[in-house]
């Protein structure tokens, strides 16, 4: 384990961070641990695999997952005989269209008479609970829905785990069991299954109350995985779902934190805390550093704060020293007050989330580290404050940045591609297979695409499929952008060799993505990750996320693009 740090001494103590709880799996026994307060982040919830009939279990509550079907004329005839086909403890029910496998008899006819009713429909974000039913050795029963069988696969699961989360949330239950023999049989890995409802319970768990008094209850402690046989990869998918879960929270609590709480320093810092213990190794540079390195842009930026600018550089070597590495790069402005070019006072607040493109390139790398992929990877963060100091950027100034490339800052708002092009052209020295930069960018990416499509910028092909690839074995969703040659016009510059807004209106993501293009050498194949809109604030859309606060956007998608090169 290596450890190369280079911090400034003089920084406040005061804003010290507490290290993050870290997470800790066990497989036999009841959770013990509470809540920790001072973290901010969820407690552990334990999972333990268990083989054995839903009749010998003891929990609170038993999870069955109903399905949908379209009924053909074979299904009606069944239907109408009231016949289930299966012995007791495996039955196969269906009423309607509404399918419940692998449960007992008494079990599948009480759900039976609910989807005759109408109660249950087996739809997706569908749950009823059943409470003090006393049936299959649990006190209350949830049916969750799952929509079309057919159409399972790992997201539909995960956003099951979800439903399931708030339902035993609102419920007040501790202690579960999901039937797993309840879930329709599928072509999906048995890893991928529990992996995905492992991330969709315990991505669901986060909740930022750092700095709330009082007590914080614990929504769910355990969780019994139950099957009538034993599954393999089942062990493995929780483990690989938890230790994501963990890094997307990480990452969601770094960008949560308010801007006085979560500085440059304060997030160098915890950086090289969570790396501890793991093969991932953290450098962090100083302004000294990043002056001596011509970073003329990133420095720029920070010259009206009072705060120490840093320049976080982590590695993780898993492969063979002659495998090229992957190259992430990701947005740090730990707050973003427009500078001189002011941001409007509504809403400001956010703006300590604009470090939420650093923050998932922390917990990316803080993954492939913990998961100890056999793969190669860079993680670059520069990480400032921009702010409106004596010293700070003026409209009209000129930088230059790592490349020799000029640049008029026409506006002291555009400023995180002034941060972020100094960190490409670091990458491109690396000589990596290939770079993924990710950054809440523009608000025009938040017009295009609101907070459900992350917009990507690349005019490599063969890496846009990649990147659909991934992102559709992730769950995450993505939107490839134009990027044209005329794009690349509008940011030309007047005095200098290029300016830091376009010359004309709209397009704002595109001239933006364009921009950074002149900083990434042409033989490296290049995408750009636009999360404004994706980066936080969007559990309307996807329940495991909090509706307000960061969400961990693309760390899952960038975990799985690594592995593709």
């Amino acid at each position: 384990m290596l450890h190369k740090v280079e911090m400034d001494e003089s920084k406040p103590k005061s804003q010290k961070a507490t290290r993050p709880r870290k997470r800790v799996m066990k497989s036999n026994s009841k959770s013990s641990q509470k809540p920790n307060i001072k973290s901010g982040l969820p407690p552990v919830i334990e999972f333990e695999v268990v083989k054995s009939n839903l009749e010998q279990i003891t929990a609170d509550l038993i999870v069955v997952f109903a399905s949908k079907k379209s009924e053909s004329k074979s299904d009606k005839d069944k239907a109408s005989k009231k016949k289930s086909g299966s012995k007791e403890g495996a039955v196969n029910k269906t009423s309607s269209k509404v399918v419940f496998e692998g449960v007992s008899k008494a079990l599948a006819l009480k759900l039976a008479a609910s989807a005759e009713d109408g109660a249950i429909t087996g739809a997706a974000a569908e749950s009823v609970l059943f409470r003090d039913a006393n049936l299959s050795g649990a006190r209350h029963i949830l049916s969750v829905g799952i929509g079309d069988a057919k159409n399972l696969d790992g997201e539909a699961l995960r956003q099951a785990a979800a439903t399931t989360f708030a339902a035993v949330k609102s419920a007040k239950v501790k202690n579960i069991a999901i039937a797993m023999d309840s879930l329709p049989h599928t072509s999906l890995a048995a890893d991928i299954v529990m992996q995905s409802i492992t991330e969709g319970l315990s991505l669901s768990a986060y909740s930022y109350y750092e700095y709330k008094t009082g007590k914080q209850e614990v929504a769910l402690e355990s969780v019994q995985i139950v099957s009538s046989h034993k599954v393999k990869g089942f062990d493995k998918g929780i483990e690989t779902g938890a230790v994501i879960s963990e890094c997307v929270n990480f990452s969601r609590w770094l960008g949560d934190r308010p801007g006085n709480r979560m500085t440059p320093t304060i997030l160098a810092e915890e950086t090289v805390k969570a790396a501890k213990g793991t093969k991932l190794k953290v450098t962090v540079w100083d302004r000294s550093k990043i002056k001596a390195e011509k970073m003329g842009s990133f420095l720029s930026v920070s010259l009206g704060s009072e705060q120490e600018p840093k320049f976080i550089v982590m590695e993780y070597n898993g492969a063979a020293a002659s495998k090229k590495p992957v190259c992430f790069v990701g947005k740090g402005l730990t707050f973003d007050s427009g500078g001189i070019s002011i941001k409007p006072s509504a809403g400001m607040e956010e703006m300590k989330y604009d470090m939420c493109g650093g923050a998932n390139v922390i917990g990316t790398m803080l993954a492939i580290a913990k998961l100890k992929l056999k793969i190669n990877v860079i993680g670059l963060v520069p990480a400032t404050e921009n702010m409106p100091g004596p010293n700070a950027n003026k409209p009209g100034d000129i930088v230059i940045a790592r490349n020799g490339k000029t640049i008029e800052v026409n506006n002291t708002d555009a400023e995180g591609r002034l941060i972020l092009n100094d960190a490409l052209v670091y990458a491109c020295e690396q000589e990596p297979a290939a770079i993924f930069d990710a950054a809440t960018l523009t608000g025009a990416m938040v017009v295009a695409l609101g907070n459900i499509h992350t917009g990507f910028f690349t005019r490599n092909d063969k890496l846009a499929e990649k990147v659909n690839a991934a992102a559709a074995e992730t769950g995450e969703l993505v939107w490839r952008m134009p990027l044209t040659d005329f794009h690349g016009k509008d940011m030309k510059g007047t005095y200098a060799d290029l300016s830091n807004i376009s010359s004309a209106k709209g397009a704002g993501s595109a001239t933006a993505a364009a921009f950074l293009e002149n900083f990434v050498d042409k033989d490296i194949p290049w995408a750009h990750f636009d999360i404004a809109g994706t980066g936080w604030h969007n559990g309307d859309r996807f329940p495991y996320n909090p509706r307000k606060g960061a969400s961990g956007a693309m760390i899952r998608t960038f975990i799985q693009l690594a592995q593709a090169f």
